[in-house]
């Protein structure tokens, strides 16, 4: 047997490529096995040539405010985001609801009210559980749902002795534990395993620091656990828990902004009255029983319940004087206009989600697997809105029409907009897949091919959906380490609670799935640079999109207009390149363009909320090699304005504003004085650690005024609508200690 070892970065999926080649003579027959395979055993197996494994490590490490896995993936050249606050992340032109998550292969949600970036609080990936995570920006393979965009694959780590660790910072904290009892079967596992993890986060110092007076009082925190109790060699059983609650209060006073252009400057001063008081809390609980029958057969089911209760109330008043300014003095012009509105809001939503699913695996050889899965899913989603806004000009109420003042105006007074729905529904979601893998070789050059399909229906609407979908890799048999991979199939939007809502805010039972027939063509090329090992990646992607449901983009919040009276299509070129720039550390450098455009009712093509554009980011690790107990990493983000499409409620094609390029470095130094790398002996209080960091963030380092949306003003004088902008966050300095004990 010979066996060729390649590095753990070469591809994502675990290819293993057994061939016999046999050559008969008058004296003797030989039989030669060639084999490929990796150098450490990976949890979290695919065949999804589409797939980018992210180092768990890394996630922990990385500089962000939102954190963890999402704050990784934001540094992706298939990944956008335009605020800091938020863990939700935009994909080759999707947006934030079109991302599927998995935690071990199960499903999960996010909340759905959340409208403003501040109030999201803390993901449900915690970093501190993760062992393996896997990405998918698009082509992802039949067991994975049914969304347009991206899939993300989180898998959680058993722990192979007691563990304790923790994070204290100036924004929160977390601790967590583990232990492992029993003796190692013949898998290497203990009998029973039991991880717990719970965080805390408060993010009012980094609010602070936006560029208005406000009282923030943002309270997050959660608590997951991870069991397994292996009861043999062949079945094991798991559970995981997860609990969170969001607090959100915030209590405006004032702010004062500066926009409009060189000739033309403009200053917006508003004043408020009123608070805003909103709570989420989600819950999750899932079993699994996993039963490996031989080495050729695996079954799993799962059983899981998801619980997501949110409430959002406020009622805000302000006031506000637009001013114009004269370019050449700066004195202020006599011409100004004044007004006030009024936003008022009492919504309920309580989601449950409860059902099990069936998996199963046939491998009857290393370079074959056949999976088939069913699922069964019961919601219950029950929603209450009432929400209005009143806007006042001069005296005048919007969209009431202004005439001549001296005469009353007989017409109703009607409200900007007013948005009210008592909504109940129990349907029945059911879905299935099939998929098959295989790997072979073609003269000399080694394939992998894995196709299949998965159906869905929803009682709902009524509607059934298919979804095909197939992936195709190549090795050539050159001497450059270079594959070549083609995905795509038809990807739909499954509808659930915010498509099926239209802008009157009652449930649509006639809204159909929005559906992408997408293309990925790929190339990845391994090399070696001064010793170390480098991976540049490029994949050219094409989406066509039919019965898009058109949106408005509410800062995070995404408000569907309830039709399916759109298509669209989307195109774009990522790159990426991957290695060691330093010796032993990951970094990479990603470059993107996309382009994404929409056509309502055939009135023409225009760019969707979600057109990306130009994009780089960067993910960088260093130390100093005298003193490796010194590190730095840095993320740095540059993207073009998103357009930040049409208020709500308004023609799109008349308001078409782009918001500015949004530019960002983050960085963060940090002092090890205990590294279980090192294998360093330690003494005294120190010999009680297996690790202790203690570092200092730097988000926002060059304090640039960053823009999430516009706030759209009329001014009464010209009936003209004003989009001035929300800004971000600004420079904030984060003092982090980190520890694992022995």
């Amino acid at each position: 047997m010979k066996k060729l070892v390649l590095p753990l970065s070469l591809i994502v999926p675990v290819l293993v490529f057994s061939q016999s080649r046999k050559r008969d003579t008058t004296t003797t027959r030989v039989t030669n096995i060639e084999e490929v395979v990796f150098q450490k055993k990976v949890t979290g197996r695919t065949n999804d040539v589409t797939a980018v494994r992210i180092s768990a490590k890394d996630a922990q490490n990385v500089s962000s405010i939102s954190g963890g896995v999402e704050g990784l993936l934001k540094t992706l050249p298939s990944v956008n985001s335009n605020t800091e606050l938020s863990s939700q992340y935009m994909v080759r032109g999707g947006n934030y609801d079109e991302n599927l998550i998995y935690i071990n292969d199960i499903e999960i949600y996010r909340p759905f009210l959340i409208r403003n970036s501040q109030q999201e609080g803390l993901s449900i990936i915690n970093p501190d559980m993760v062992s393996t995570v896997n990405f998918s920006a698009g082509g992802f393979e039949p067991r994975y749902g049914d969304k347009m965009s991206s899939a993300l694959n989180i898998y959680y780590r058993e722990p192979k002795k007691f563990e304790l660790s923790g994070e204290a910072s100036l924004i929160g904290g977390r601790l967590t534990t583990g232990f492992a009892t029993g003796k190692e079967d013949e898998n290497g596992n203990k009998k029973f395993t039991a991880l717990f993890s719970g965080r805390y986060r408060n993010t009012n110092l980094v609010l602070n620091t936006l560029n208005e007076d406000t009282d923030f009082n943002p309270v997050y925190y959660d608590f997951q656990s991870y069991l397994n109790y292996h009861v043999n060699s062949k079945l094991s059983l798991s559970f995981i828990g997860y609990y969170s609650k969001n607090d959100y209060e915030m209590f405006p006073k004032e702010r004062s902004v500066d926009f409009g252009t060189i000739n033309q400057p403009i200053n917006l001063s508003v004043f408020y009255n009123g608070k805003e008081n909103d709570q989420y809390k989600n819950m999750m609980g899932t079993v699994s029983a996993n039963y490996k029958a031989s080495d050729k057969w695996r079954f799993t089911l799962d059983s899981f319940a998801y619980q997501n209760r949110e409430r959002e109330y406020y009622s805000i008043a302000s006031s506000y004087i637009l001013q114009t300014f004269d370019p050449i003095t700066g004195n202020p012009i006599t011409s100004y206009d004044v007004g006030g509105q009024i936003e008022h809001a009492r919504n309920d939503l309580f989601v449950r989600t409860y059902g099990a699913q069936f998996r199963t695996r046939f491998s009857p050889n290393v370079n074959t697997d056949i999976e088939l899965g069913f699922k069964y899913e019961k919601e219950n989603l029950q929603d209450l809105t009432n929400e209005w806004k009143l806007v006042d000009s001069s005296g005048y109420s919007t969209p009431r029409p202004i005439d001549d003042p001296r005469f009353p105006d007989a017409s109703d007074l009607d409200l900007f907009y007013s948005i009210a729905g008592n909504n109940h529904i129990e349907p029945t979601r059911l879905s299935a897949y099939a998929q098959y893998s295989q790997k072979f070789f073609w003269g000399a050059s080694k394939v992998l091919v894995n196709g299949g399909a998965r159906i869905a229906h929803w009682s709902f609407n009524n509607e059934t959906i298919f979804s095909p979908r197939a992936q195709f890799a190549i090795k050539p048999d050159w001497d450059s380490e270079m594959w070549f991979r083609l995905s795509g199939g038809i990807y739909y939007q499954a509808p659930f609670y915010k498509e099926i809502k239209d802008l009157n805010g009652n449930f649509n039972p006639n809204i159909k799935s929005q559906r992408s027939i997408q293309a990925i063509l790929a190339n990845e090329y391994e090399f070696e640079f001064e010793d170390r090992p480098f991976k540049l990646t490029t994949e050219l992607y094409y989406k066509k999109m039919d019965n898009l449901i058109p949106y408005y983009m509410d800062n995070v919040r995404i408000r569907y207009s309830g039709k399916n009276n759109a298509t669209g299509y989307a195109y774009g070129i990522d790159t990426r390149l991957f290695g060691e720039f330093v010796p032993g550390v990951d970094s990479w450098l990603s470059a993107s363009y996309a382009r994404v455009y929409e056509n309502i009712d055939d009135r023409g093509n225009i760019p969707r909320p979600t057109d990306q554009r130009f994009r780089f980011a960067m993910f960088y690790q260093d130390y100093m090699p005298r003193f490796p107990q010194m590190r730095v990493n840095l993320t740095l983000t540059y993207a073009m304005g998103l357009p930040n499409g049409a208020p709500v409620f308004t023609d799109p094609y008349q308001y078409q504003k782009t918001l500015p390029s949004y530019k960002r470095v983050d960085l963060g130094l940090s002092y090890a004085f205990v590294d279980a790398k090192e294998k360093k002996q330690t003494y005294g209080f120190l010999s009680n650690f297996e690790e202790l960091t203690l570092g200092v963030q730097v988000f926002n380092a060059f304090n640039i005024n960053n823009t999430v949306a516009n706030q759209w003003i009329t001014d009464a004088n010209t009936s003209l609508m004003y989009p001035v902008p929300v800004r971000l966050t600004g420079r904030f300095f984060n003092v982090k200690l980190e520890f694992k004990i022995k």
